[in-house]
């Protein structure tokens, strides 16, 4: 039986994480000098209440440690898993990918940690294919050619709102292995909507959606997102997730996003 491992980075919502039997290893977020684990420490609504009132917090993540991915590998061999895939972000967006490869080499069974390129949902996007491979029986091998598919079609697309810091007004990106880059900006809501909708359902056929929101000021952007790619016909699911706070961090309030990704 092979498991499936990955971190907080990926935004897998938690009844989507059971769903893909996922062990979920939680990334530290520091904030104004005080240590949190993401998605148990603090949550999402807690993180960006921390901006209000025009407050800025110093906010820095940081990797989890080769240990916490060797428990993690430990309680899925516990599950009786004979192999493991781990999904994680390249060095270069955050460096989950090095502590994952240490603990590899700690535990009894194969592990095989893959270098997603991309972080966010698109992350968890390449679990969630991992898992349908897992489910028509492939092998290792099999399960981790589907992950690297996934990670190779993906679209990571990011709507920052106006009152972003240093963001005028509406700027959307792309976000994956090369960074991030602008694909245009935008100075009413409604012309940032309908760009990344006309993005999500030009993209391809047979798609799945993430669509994920910062905190509350941004989730009518979000909203209206789904409301304009949820009737397309090449649009198979739309899955709603939260930016929590290991990516809140790079992006901070008044973010979307928007995930695309080839279906089964």
């Amino acid at each position: 039986m092979i498991g499936l491992c990955t971190d907080s980075s990926a935004e897998l919502p938690a009844a989507l994480a059971e769903q893909l039997q996922v062990e979920v290893v939680p990334l530290t977020v520091t904030i104004d000098g005080d240590e949190h684990l993401d998605g148990i420490g603090i949550d999402a609504d807690a993180f960006y209440a921390l901006f209000d009132h025009g407050h800025r917090p110093v906010v820095a993540t940081s990797e989890p440690s080769p240990g916490q991915f060797a428990a993690a590998y430990e309680d899925l061999i516990a599950r009786g898993c004979t192999s493991i895939l781990s999904v994680h972000l390249s060095p270069t967006l955050a460096p989950t990918l090095n502590p994952a490869r240490i603990a590899a080499r700690s535990v009894d069974v194969p592990v095989r940690v893959i270098d997603s390129g991309t972080g966010g949902f698109a992350m968890g996007g390449c679990v969630w294919a991992a898992r349908e491979a897992i489910d028509r029986g492939g092998s290792l091998e099999v399960v981790a050619a589907a992950a690297e598919h996934a990670a190779a079609t993906v679209n990571n697309t990011v709507l920052l709102r106006a009152d972003t810091p240093g963001i005028t007004p509406y700027t959307m990106f792309t976000f994956h292995r090369s960074g991030a880059n602008v694909l245009g900006r935008y100075d009413h809501a409604v012309d940032a909507i309908n760009a990344i909708t006309s993005a999500a359902v030009t993209f391809g056929t047979g798609l799945r959606v993430g669509i994920g929101h910062t905190d509350c000021g941004s989730k009518p952007l979000a909203d209206a997102i789904e409301d304009g790619i949820g009737a397309a016909a090449n649009v198979l699911e739309v899955v709603r997730y939260r930016i929590g706070p290991a990516m809140g961090a790079l992006t901070g309030p008044g973010a979307v996003a928007c995930v695309m990704f080839p279906g089964p």
